[in-house]
C-alpha cells in the first residue's frame, strides 16, 4: 500500500473482477477492501464467482463489508451483474493449473476467449474507464533461447494440436480480441502477462513445480523434483506482481501487453535446493523420480522462460521481494495455517 500508485483513481468507483476466487484476483479484491478500510475510498468492488461457498470462504472475513458483492455465474454466460456503472474490469478469470489443461482444457480455453468477449462487449457497453486482462508469460511458447529475457514483441512456437497448449493458445487468443475491440471499438484494454507468481494463498496441490517444493517444506518431507531440475523460470512474489497487476489497469497504455515476474532466471533445481539451504535444522534433501504415466496432469515442453521487464520498468515497477524472502513468507504462512 506504501507504493506511489494513484490510488484515487479508484475511490468511489465500481470494480469488476472475474475469477475472484483465484490467486491472483483475490489479492486485488482484499487490496481494494483495504482501501476503504484504511483510505475512506469508497470503492464498490463486485467479484464474478462460479462457486458462491467457495467464494464465502476465501473472504470470510469480509462478508459483513457491503461495498463486496458477489456475481455468481460463467464469465462465458451473459453478465448477470447490476446495472450501473463498471468504472473499472479486471478480467482474471481462468484455470491456470497443469492439472486443468488435462482434465478441463475447453474450459481452459472458453474463458479465455469467450469470456474475454463477454467483458470486452461489457466494459463498452458500461463506458469502462479501464479493463485489464490476465494473459500469461505461456504466449511466448517455445522461445529461441537468444530472446531470453523475451520481450512483449517476441514469440516461440505453440503446437495448437498439443492439448497443453490450449492454455497459451487461449491467451494469445484473448489478448487479440483485446487489440481488435481496442482497435475497432475504442475499448481501453490493458494486457498483463504474469510469470510464475507465488505466495501466501496459492493451492499447494494445482501441480506447479513451486507450489509442489513448497508443500514438502512444509511437511518437512524430503524436496521431490519429477524432473532433473534443469529448466529454468522466473519466480515472482505476490505482492510484487500485485503492484505491477494495478500498476498497469491504472497507468498502462491501451492495447498494450506488459511482462510481469522477475528479470531472475532460476533453475528448478536451484530453487529445490535454495529451499532445502533456508532450513538446515530440518535436514531436508532433494530427491528425484519420474513422474508417473497417466492422471490429468500435463507435462511443459519449455526449458526455460524469463521475462525482459523494460515496459514495467518504464512504469516505474520493479520487483522488490527475492527468492529467499518470498518463499520464506510463504512458507511460515502455511505453516501457522497448520498450526491452527
Amino acid at each position: 500500500m506504501d507504493t506511489d500508485l494513484p490510488w484515487e483513481r479508484l475511490f468511489g468507483r465500481t470494480v469488476l473482477v472475474t475469477g475472484a476466487n483465484g490467486f491472483l484476483p483475490a489479492y486485488l479484491v482484499e487490496t481494494l477492501l483495504h482501501l476503504n478500510c484504511t483510505r475512506g475510498a469508497g470503492i464498490r468492488v463486485l467479484g464474478l464467482v462460479r462457486n458462491l461457498d467457495k467464494a464465502r470462504l476465501r473472504f470470510a472475513e469480509y462478508l459483513d463489508r457491503t461495498e463486496l458483492a458477489f456475481v455468481v455465474q460463467d464469465v462465458c454466460d451473459a453478465y448477470a451483474g447490476p446495472e450501473g456503472a463498471l468504472d473499472f474490469i479486471v478480467h482474471a478469470a481462468s484455470q491456470a493449473s497443469p492439472v486443468y489443461l488435462g482434465s478441463d482444457p475447453v474450459g481452459t480455453f472458453e474463458a479465455n476467449v469467450f469470456g474475454t468477449r463477454r467483458m470486452l462487449a461489457l466494459a463498452r457497453e458500461r463506458g469502462t474507464a479501464s479493463l485489464l486482462f490476465f494473459s500469461s508469460g505461456e504466449v511466448y511458447g517455445a522461445i529461441d533461447p537468444a530472446m531470453i529475457p523475451t520481450r512483449e514483441d517476441q514469440y516461440g512456437v505453440l503446437d495448437p494440436l498439443r492439448v497443453r497448449c490450449s492454455y497459451g493458445e487461449a491467451k494469445r487468443a484473448g489478448e487479440s480480441l483485446c487489440v481488435c475491440w481496442h482497435h475497432q471499438f475504442g475499448v481501453p484494454v490493458k494486457i498483463v502477462r504474469p510469470f510464475h507468481t507465488y505466495g501466501p494463498g496459492m493451492a499447494l496441490d494445482d501441480g506447479r513445480v513451486f507450489a509442489d517444493l513448497v508443500a514438502d517444506v512444509v511437511a518437512r518431507r524430503n524436496l521431490v523434483l519429477q524432473s532433473d531440475g534443469r529448466a529454468t523460470r522466473a519466480f515472482c512474489y505476490l505482492t510484487d506482481a500485485t503492484v505491477a497487476f494495478f500498476r498497469v489497469l491504472l497507468e498502462g497504455e491501451n492495447g498494450q501487453a506488459y511482462n510481469v515476474g522477475s528479470p531472475e532466471e532460476c533453475s528448478i533445481r536451484n530453487l529445490a535446493e535454495t529451499l532445502c539451504g533456508m532450513y538446515p535444522e530440518r535436514g531436508l534433501a532433494v530427491n528425484y523420480k519420474q513422474r508417473e504415466a497417466g492422471g490429468n496432469y500435463v507435462n511443459s515442453t519449455i526449458s526455460r522462460s524469463c521475462p525482459d521487464i523494460g515496459r514495467m520498468r518504464a512504469l516505474g515497477w520493479e520487483p522488490r521481494v527475492g527468492i529467499a524472502e518470498g518463499f520464506g513468507r510463504t512458507i511460515r504462512h502455511f505453516e501457522e495455517i497448520e498450526a491452527c
